[in-house]
């Protein structure tokens, strides 16, 4: 049987997570890691120590946003952003709640956006996210403003090769 390490480092590829030799280069470049309940590097550590549970229900996989800055900043190229979205595949695998319920309802609609068109298409997506959330009212202003703006488009071109699109989606079994 496998350690969390192993399960890990097998579904990243690339520079394994030992690679890490914790100097912290990756939180201090982190523009989410104030609103994180543990840091970058935190959870590295975790890994390392076999921590599944504590790891896989915390707020931070669930709060980074694959800005990958700390891939940039990284002197070993530990792919953290990448660690993170496997921690969150991990995660819905294995039915953990999401302790930041929207970040998980927002990703399900992605998810679903790409899957109809192959790309964005931003009214589509806003509706999706909001009929998962609940949250129908709380920035239609802003919403409104931008779209009026043309910041948002009625309408988003589709991919001309969905099948490849399905093929994508088939493959990962989403």
């Amino acid at each position: 049987m496998s350690t969390f390490l192993e399960d890990v480092n097998e579904r990243i590829g690339g520079v394994p997570i030992q690679g890490c030799y914790h100097c912290r280069k990756c939180t201090a470049g982190c523009p989410i890691a104030f609103a994180m309940d543990y840091n970058p590097n935190a959870i590295i550590k975790m890994i390392q120590m076999g921590m599944r549970d504590r790891v896989l229900n915390s707020s931070t996989i669930w709060l980074c946003a694959s800005c990958e800055t700390c891939v940039t900043r990284c002197p070993n190229n530990v792919d953290i952003a990448r660690m993170m979205d496997v921690l969150r595949e991990m995660a819905i695998e294995e039915n953990v709640d999401a302790k930041e319920k929207n970040v998980l309802k927002f990703h399900e609609a992605f998810l679903s956006n790409i899957k109809l068109g192959g790309r964005i298409n931003e009214p589509l997506m806003i509706a999706l996210y909001k009929m998962k959330s609940g949250d129908y009212f709380s920035d239609l202003g802003m919403g409104m403003s931008m779209f009026m703006k043309g910041k948002i488009k009625l309408l988003s071109p589709r991919t001309k090769d969905m099948k490849s699109i399905r093929n994508i989606f088939k493959s990962t079994g989403k």
